[in-house]
């Protein structure tokens, strides 16, 4: 049962720990500081599932210990389903990049919070006050009460009055999935009290914002997404202290949510290229945002102040014919990846959420949300250009207007900070709250 920290057994942890580091030099190296002591360069993929063990007496008090508090330590691993080393490297280095002290990874990112939530059940505090948009699957786990949480639903500012003494979780999501609605976490932190704060970290990643050092106490990512970024894993990981970590090591020995050895090979590969995906794809994100803004067959536009690689937009036309238009962007649920998706979300991602709800978190029937990728910005717009059909459709009484050129459309544009800009008609939202 190998502890988290994916390095060589029986080194003494202390010794195992390195300086400060950048955010760039930690997604290169996090997980990997004993590779040249074992002489290897890349990680190992162990695929056993099970360890042979002659000292039974001492293989029995590590069960003692695991059971009774969720304790790990540095001794041999055992079973698949306890630990695996390949698997603790990629949680090592989640712990280092956001911030905390341990993380525990899953198979999904809805096997992690399913994890969360039954570890508050079984401390008979089911109770959940949650902020909406969420991803639509996470709205749904909580609302239909499938492993036994009751839900609140509030705005921002009515996190406080809503908790009560059997909450055992506020739940919120910055930027939201999908209309990137951003939330400030040092006061939804502070309103929470004792209550542990999870945030869905999933479109920021921690190069972007790091919930922990704003408060939250659990920081939960699908990583199928940005830290896979190939779109070719499934993942789940929550980041928090150690002593939730046990609870949640703990769930997930006894339903068998586990993370496979190759998948955490994929994505603590995907994570030493996190940064500069990242920053590539927002790049071309803040520019789609501001041509968008600009352009009259949109009628508003999503980004983030924090930046980022999504852009939500609504349209004016019909957004299924948009979702059939495109050539280059891949017409598909999910994000993160290097190529660009776009999908439409009250058909799909947000689908199971009920209609009124969706449309009261800000989710309307003409929203469209797209995950920039690694593709040339101007191929994108090229192909969100076509997409969106030419502008005499929507304004039959323009006759001779065109669609809008690569450079972004009409006049009238103001600029914004680094490089967000709007138009003073079709102003980009950047919502604090819902």
């Amino acid at each position: 049962m190998e502890a988290n920290t994916g390095t060589a057994p029986h080194e003494p942890a202390a010794d195992r720990t390195p300086p400060p580091r950048a955010l760039a030099t930690e997604a290169v190296h996090a997980g990997r500081d004993d590779l040249a002591e074992i002489g290897l360069h890349a990680p190992p993929i162990d695929l056993s599932t099970t360890y042979p063990s002659r000292d039974s007496r001492t293989e029995a008090a590590r069960i003692d210990a695991f059971a009774a508090e969720g304790t790990v330590d540095d001794g041999p691993p055992v079973y698949a389903r306890l630990g695996n080393p390949t698997v603790a490297r990629f949680e090592t280095a989640i712990a280092r990049l956001e911030g905390t002290e341990s993380a525990v990874a899953f198979a999904s990112g809805m096997a992690a919070l399913t994890a969360v939530l039954l570890v508050r059940g079984s401390a008979r505090l089911r109770h959940v006050v949650a902020v909406r948009p969420l991803y639509g699957c996470s709205d749904h786990l909580l609302t239909a009460g499938l492993v036994g949480t009751e839900v609140t639903w509030v705005d921002p500012d009515g996190i406080a009055d809503a908790i009560r003494p059997d909450t055992g979780l506020v739940m919120v999501e910055s930027p939201a999935n999908p209309t990137l609605a951003e939330l400030d976490l040092a006061q939804v932190a502070r309103a929470c009290g004792t209550v542990p704060l999870l945030a869905d970290n999933t479109f920021a990643t921690p190069v972007l914002q790091r919930p922990a050092e704003s408060g939250a106490r659990l920081v939960l990512h699908s990583a199928t997404k940005y830290l896979g970024g190939h779109g070719d894993v499934l993942g789940g990981v929550v980041a928090c202290d150690e002593e939730l970590a046990r609870g949640l090591r703990q769930v997930r020995f006894a339903t068998g949510g586990v993370l496979h050895p190759l998948a955490g090979y994929l994505l603590l590969r995907g994570l030493a290229t996190l940064p500069v995906r990242v920053r590539a794809a927002s790049a071309s994100a803040a520019e789609l945002a501001r041509r968008l803004a600009a352009d009259p067959r949109v009628d508003r536009v999503h980004y983030p102040r924090l930046g980022g690689a999504m852009v939500a937009f609504e349209v004016l036309g019909d957004p299924h014919e948009v979702i059939a238009g495109v050539r280059l962007i891949t017409p598909a649920v999910s994000l993160g990846s290097v190529d660009s998706l776009i999908q439409h979300p009250a058909s799909i991602s947000h689908r199971v959420v009920d209609a009124a709800d969706r449309r009261s978190a800000g989710v309307s029937d003409r929203l469209l949300r797209l995950s920039c990728g690694l593709e040339d910005v101007e191929d994108l717009w090229r192909d969100l250009d076509r997409a969106l059909g030419p502008v005499r459709a929507l304004f039959p009484a323009a006759g001779s207007v065109s669609a809008p050129p690569a450079g972004g459309g009409r006049g009238g544009r103001r600029a914004a900070e680094r490089g967000r800009t709007a138009a003073a008609s079709r102003p980009v939202s950047r919502p604090g709250g819902q």
